[in-house]
């Protein structure tokens, strides 16, 4: 009997540090550029604990597209711990895009009024992929994942900083 709990407890205890699996990621960081007009512009770093810093500069909180806008200071720097479900989201996506075989580059700048995006990634093994999508169309994966990035604004708890 004791035999059968011990086993019990010895499959209880591998299934709760095997459930959660580490994260091969050392730092995910999403930068969204200028455009002509109203196109929100940051930088979100988030570490493998979930702490990120958003580093709001234009376009970010505001609805109303102002040519003033880019006279007024930046917005700020904001921390927050991503929730755990949306981290875990995003891990989701980061894999689904098989980040270390994207293109470096994506996008056409014939067009003079859109919008980059630039994606850093720092793995595990110690290397990093970076990857620049001028328009923000490299791929439907991709489009997915800055529409994540930029969702991450607007649906956590940020707290200002700076």
């Amino acid at each position: 009997m004791k035999y059968i709990l011990s086993l019990c407890a010895f499959i209880f205890l591998l299934s709760c540090t095997t459930q959660k699996a580490d994260s091969k990621y050392t730092t995910i960081e999403y930068e969204a550029g200028a455009c002509f007009g109203s196109c929100p512009i940051f930088k979100l770093t988030i570490a493998p604990d979930r702490t990120a810093i958003l580093e709001a500069e234009h376009f970010n909180f505001s609805k109303d597209f102002s040519k003033g806008e880019f006279s007024k200071p930046r917005e700020g720097t904001f921390k927050a711990v991503i929730k755990e479900a949306d981290y875990q989201k995003l891990i989701v996506l980061l894999n689904d895009l098989d980040v270390k075989n994207l293109e470096n580059n994506y996008g056409s700048k014939n067009i003079s009024d859109l919008p980059s995006s630039y994606l850093r990634i720092g793995f595990t093994d110690g290397t990093s992929k970076n990857v620049e999508d001028y328009g923000k169309k490299g791929s439907e994966k991709l489009s997915k994942a800055y529409q994540f990035f930029e969702d991450l604004r607007h649906n956590q708890q940020w707290t200002k900083v700076n």
